[in-house]
């Protein structure tokens, strides 16, 4: 595989269809591949055109009761880019949708295991940075293809703080940061409450954090807004404060930094949530079991203050490689190719963003700034 390039910088302002449009002509490319990734996921699940087209509807009725500026959103992004607004939802919910296929193509189990999920995130709290500044950092492990569907996106709302965020090409948000000082990421978990009920796609709950103003309704969206599957969204504040949330569709655990960090990958680690629901996520993320602890343990040997290179080494940790940290290229568990796509590190109180494509081959870099000042203590 060639030397991946920067992801590029998408830069897009205006009401929610205006900028739909500049992001869709922006990234139509890449927007096209994201397309096929999901599109060709969803054709060798056999449903035919109206199943498919039934299935994309429902979560559009869905994403509309979530915020109809995001079904704008995503019509003006499907114009500028010439695709089909069904095509643009695909993206933003592919989890739930691949899922949801699966379950009306009668296939088991629910949740897409043609290839591993994964993810490592950790925070450093400011007390415990070498800068004095709070860190947020991710490994992405997904599917290798998508280091071609992937971009940074900056987004300048009339109605609330520029927020900058990486994310596959057509989605409204990943991982990110806001003007704000907020940031967030997510990883992978599953348990047995999965796909009992349709909830709100997770690219949009994470882009609903990166328009709030305060950290405190950042964590209310991630709480309280129902899901259709779990997942793990770790938050932090450039005031000095991070939360990790392990989430059930129905309900959701809180995670506290110990020694000033939070690091966590892909099985559930809160007593609370483990008596009362079933670790599932284990048959296609069994590495996440050490992921976590090589991570933690490298920053801890780090001494008492831990910079942005020591998290980055952290991440880069390649121990019992290709299942590792940071993931080379391999064939996954049914022979798809999974790979750490991307390695985000984010300074809020900098609006700064850095990001690899593929990391495990790959050290150099992307700079990507919020362009407005960090508005702290709003």
């Amino acid at each position: 595989m060639n030397a991946p390039k920067p992801f590029p910088l998408i830069e897009i302002s205006g009401p929610p269809r205006m900028r739909g449009r500049q992001y869709g002509e922006q990234a139509a490319s890449r927007i096209g591949q994201s397309v096929a990734v999901y599109g060709d996921q969803l054709s060798s699940l056999g449903l035919d055109d109206a199943k498919r087209a039934a299935l994309l509807d429902e979560f559009e009725v869905q994403i509309a009761r979530f915020d109809a500026d995001y079904l704008e959103e995503m019509r003006g992004i499907a114009e500028g880019a010439s695709v089909s607004l069904a095509d643009i939802v695909m993206i933003n919910a592919r989890t739930e949708v691949v899922s949801r296929a699966r379950m009306i193509a009668k296939q088991e189990p629910l949740h897409d295991d043609s290839i591993e999920d994964g993810c490592t995130g950790a925070v450093i709290l400011p007390e415990r940075s070498a800068s004095g500044h709070l860190i947020h950092g991710q490994n992405w492990d997904w599917r290798a293809e998508c280091v071609e569907t992937s971009v940074v996106l900056r987004v300048q709302r009339e109605e609330g703080p520029e927020l900058l965020t990486f994310v596959e090409a057509g989605g409204l948000a990943r991982s990110g940061l806001n003007g704000a000082g907020l940031a967030i990421t997510a990883n992978f978990l599953r348990c047995e409450r999965d796909y009992r009920q349709i909830g709100v796609p997770l690219s949009l709950i994470r882009r609903k954090v990166l328009e709030q103003s305060h950290m405190a309704l950042a964590m209310k969206v991630v709480a309280t807004t129902p899901k259709s599957c779990s997942n793990n969204m770790m938050l932090s504040s450039a005031e000095g404060f991070a939360i990790d949330f392990e989430c059930a569709p129905d309900e959701s655990f809180a995670l506290y930094p110990s020694d000033d960090i939070i690091v966590h990958a892909n099985h559930w680690m809160s007593d609370v949530a483990l008596a009362k629901l079933q670790e599932r996520g284990i048959e296609t993320s069994p590495d996440s079991l050490y992921r976590a602890w090589r991570v933690r343990r490298r920053l801890e040997a780090s001494g008492q203050r831990v910079g942005v290179d020591d998290l980055k080494a952290a991440f880069f940790d390649d121990f019992a490689s290709p299942y590792s940290v940071c993931r080379p290229p391999r064939p996954g568990f049914q022979g798809d190719l999974s790979a750490t796509v991307a390695m985000v590190m984010m300074e809020p109180a900098l609006g700064r963003l850095e990001v690899a494509p593929l990391p495990a081959l790959n050290q150099e870099f992307g700079q990507y700034h919020l362009q407005e000042k960090i508005a702290v203590g709003v």
